[in-house]
């Protein structure tokens, strides 16, 4: 498995991935957040997007954004901090690192630009993931949690790269 920028022939694939990985999340294929985790699309265009794919570089196996400052996909970032967003592994690769593996490659890809650090926002029921951030020395930072609707609550982690 390795990380590499997303193509522009990837984009369906890569949309219809991400709703996949948060299908248990949507309230069906109507929730209006499934619309917004298929755009793949601006996600090229609007911020850096990039996926994990197996040995023969065809197979996506997640995908991940990285919202650069400036990008409209930001959300909680700083100045001196790197944001990532809509990290997403395949259903069927789940368990074989793919989480982890995007989210090293991002702190990597912040670390080179020069970022402080990497916040990033995630349902309380997602689990998994804020085991893989642990593990990678994120700590939460409940302060930072906000609301993007009135009945959503997205909780906070945040790494710093100097350590």
């Amino acid at each position: 498995m390795h990380v590499r920028p997303a193509r522009e022939d990837e984009l369906h694939a890569i949309g219809e991935l991400t709703v996949a990985a948060y299908a248990e999340w949507l309230d069906g294929e109507r929730d209006p957040y499934a619309d917004h985790l298929r755009n793949a699309e601006a996600r090229f265009r609007e911020a850096e997007l990039f996926v994990a794919v197996d040995g023969d570089d065809r197979t996506l196996l997640g995908a991940v954004t990285l919202c650069p400052e400036g990008s409209p996909w930001r959300e909680i970032g700083l100045a001196d901090e790197g944001e990532f967003r809509m990290l997403a592994t395949a259903p069927q690769a789940r368990g074989r690192g793919v989480g982890g593996a995007l989210t090293q490659f991002c702190l990597d890809r912040f670390r080179e630009v020069g970022a402080q650090a990497v916040v990033l926002s995630t349902l309380p029921e997602m689990e998994a993931a804020h085991r893989i951030y642990t593990r990678l020395g994120f700590v939460r930072t409940p302060e930072r949690d906000w609301r993007p609707y009135p009945d959503t609550l997205l909780i906070t982690y945040r790494k710093e790269l100097g350590e």
